[in-house]
């Protein structure tokens, strides 16, 4: 099954599934990889809140993940794994010189599968190659941007991109957004798609769950007093109309433009917002 549900004790359990472990090989992670999660709970370094409704979860370690992955050539999966900081599964990897890592695991990816990084890989799941070395058609995530960054993009759960196109020193990539962007044709990429694809379809079901997430009760704007948020006041129930939505500060919080990173939008062929008009 995809999720798993659970017998309906009490309302809250009556709604709430869990994600599928049964692809789960290794319960334990591997200690040399580990790091301590320092809590910042949406604070800033003046220790101002600068993100709501965050504080409280469970503790938890950081897994290294190497998203560069240039020291590896050929290595083996020993282990799949779940890693709390992120939706997609992880692989524990052993490389040419008995070194372990973690990588983002894709799909299909199994205990036993040999995968290799560099320009000569075959074109197969889990390996890592170049843009230019990579067929039209294929899906692909983990993507640079910028050579030698490592993997900034299309990492989460079920995320996958499609290499449409290569023109000069450039390839289009369609992001999952429905976005395409040129993308150097030098930058590294890993064929396949993101495994734990149904994690999308996991339903929380009780506020108990969401604290252990580490997320703190959200009050809507439209229950306040008119003095706490643009929102707030009206009588007879009238709340909201003839308003457009906006944030606790007064700005426009939906068909605002936010975007503010210029130098890049060069490399935009096609917004996600001229994706989804069509």
């Amino acid at each position: 099954m995809a999720v798993t549900p659970h017998k309906p004790t009490t309302p809250a359990r009556r709604g709430m599934t869990t994600q599928d472990l049964s692809k789960i090989t290794a319960k334990k992670p591997l200690k040399s990889l580990l790091v301590v999660k320092k809590r910042i709970n949406g604070r800033n370094n003046q220790g101002k809140i600068t993100v709501r409704h965050r504080g409280g979860g469970t503790k938890k370690f950081y897994r290294l993940i190497n998203f560069k992955q240039l020291d590896i050539e050929k290595a083996t999966i020993e282990a799949i794994e779940y890693d709390p900081n992120r939706s997609a599964r992880i692989a524990r990897i052993k490389d040419q010189s008995d070194k372990y890592h973690y990588i983002i695991a894709s799909t299909n990816m199994s205990v036993g599968q040999i995968i290799t990084v560099g320009e000569k890989s075959a074109i197969e799941e889990g390996n890592r190659l170049p843009l230019k070395s990579i067929p039209a058609g294929s899906f692909i995530h983990g993507i640079e941007l910028q050579q030698g960054r490592g993997a900034q993009i299309v990492r989460s759960a079920g995320a996958k991109a499609q290499l449409t196109s290569k023109d000069g020193d450039y390839a289009q990539v369609k992001l999952p957004s429905g976005e395409i962007r040129m993308i150097n044709i030098n930058c590294m990429a890993t064929i396949g798609s993101v495994g734990n694809e149904q994690h999308q379809n996991v339903k929380i079901g009780s506020a108990g769950r969401r604290r252990m997430q580490g997320r703190r009760p959200q009050v809507r704007g439209i229950v306040m007093n008119a003095v706490d948020h643009p929102h707030g006041g009206g009588d007879g129930g009238s709340h909201g109309v003839g308003r457009p939505p906006k944030t606790p500060w007064g700005k426009p919080a939906l068909g605002y433009k936010s975007r503010r990173n210029k130098r890049t939008s060069k490399f935009i062929v096609k917004s996600r917002h001229q994706a989804k008009r069509k």
